[in-house]
């Protein structure tokens, strides 16, 4: 007599369990080269900035040491040698006129620039999410106050009264000021998308049936509604940090950001004008920086928004 075989052997193997979305998000990224190489950027940047005081141990070469011997003051104080004084000693050359060394004051100016673009999408989320999800819980009157503030904020030219602004307080410490003044501007943005997606959230059945159930107000809150809007604000906080990290190094640019002797990439950009013909790396090396690190926070951003998709849509 024959023994039926188990169902399981008949079958095979039991199927593996499905994967979270956070699981095919991170799969997705990893087969992505262009995510990848993004990450790999970003962090060497990350280190850099933590690493700073290490590095300048190191080279020993502070980000504001003078080194006059690495320049010639003959010729007005261009670096010695070609590239801008590129050398053992000056890896990635020194400044004009001073010898600066520009390694030292990459890692700091990265510093700044990522906690500055960090401390305003932080500051940015959060008002975003609380003002959009009020404006979308509420509604009523509530609504209406918020985005009135919302439509009046982003009727402004935001860069130039930002450099207004900038330009009329004292200098104080500029980058809590910069955070400040850019997140004013930047959150309603975001909060027009929570507010969007939070009246879309507040009359589906699971919130319908959790209020029927006797929920409270912070219950339908943060189980029901602030988990289904993870996703969204993952990727716009991931989209915001790049526009923060340029807008902070225009601001410097134009010396209404970052105040020397402080080290920022727009400060060195904007100081390596007047020296483009007779020291171009001079304005090469940190514009270089600054695009990898826009490009690859841009780029991540993008590709997290696509697996964000593709993972929600499987």
């Amino acid at each position: 007599m024959t023994v039926a075989a188990h169902p399981q052997q008949v079958a095979g193997t039991p199927a593996a369990p499905p994967q979270t979305t956070g699981r095919r998000v991170r799969d997705a990224l990893l087969r992505d080269r262009a995510a990848v190489l993004s990450t790999a950027y970003l962090a060497l940047i990350v280190l850099m900035a933590i690493g700073a005081p290490l590095i300048s141990a190191i080279t020993g070469h502070g980000p504001n040491e003078f080194d006059t011997a690495a320049v010639n003051t003959d010729l007005g104080g261009v670096p010695h040698g070609a590239l801008g004084g590129i050398s053992a000693e000056h890896l990635l050359g020194v400044e004009p006129q001073n010898g600066r060394d520009i390694l030292a004051r990459i890692a700091y100016g990265a510093r700044v620039s990522l906690l500055i673009a960090a401390a305003a999408t932080a500051l940015t989320t959060l008002l975003g999410v609380v003002l959009g999800m009020l404006a979308g819980f509420y509604q009523g009157w509530v609504d209406q106050v918020i985005c009135r503030v919302m439509d009046f904020l982003m009727a402004f030219p935001a860069l130039i009264f930002m450099i207004a602004i900038l330009s009329s307080l004292p200098q104080g410490n500029r980058s809590v000021l910069l955070v400040v003044v850019i997140s004013v501007f930047g959150w309603p943005y975001l909060a027009r998308v929570v507010r969007g997606q939070t009246l879309t959230l507040v009359n589906r059945e699971f919130v319908e049936a959790a209020r029927a159930s006797g929920a409270s107000t912070e219950q339908l809150v943060f189980k029901e509604i602030l988990p289904n809007l993870r996703s969204s604000l993952i990727v716009m906080t991931t989209l915001a940090v790049p526009g923060y990290v340029g807008t902070e190094a225009g601001l410097s640019f134009l010396g209404v950001g970052v105040a020397p002797p402080t080290p920022s990439w727009g400060q060195m950009i904007s100081s390596s004008v007047g020296w483009y013909a007779v020291d171009p790396m001079y304005f090469a090396i940190p514009g270089t920086f600054l695009f990898l690190t826009v490009l690859s926070l841009t780029v991540l951003g993008d590709r997290l928004r696509a697996a964000f998709d593709a993972g929600e849509a499987s």
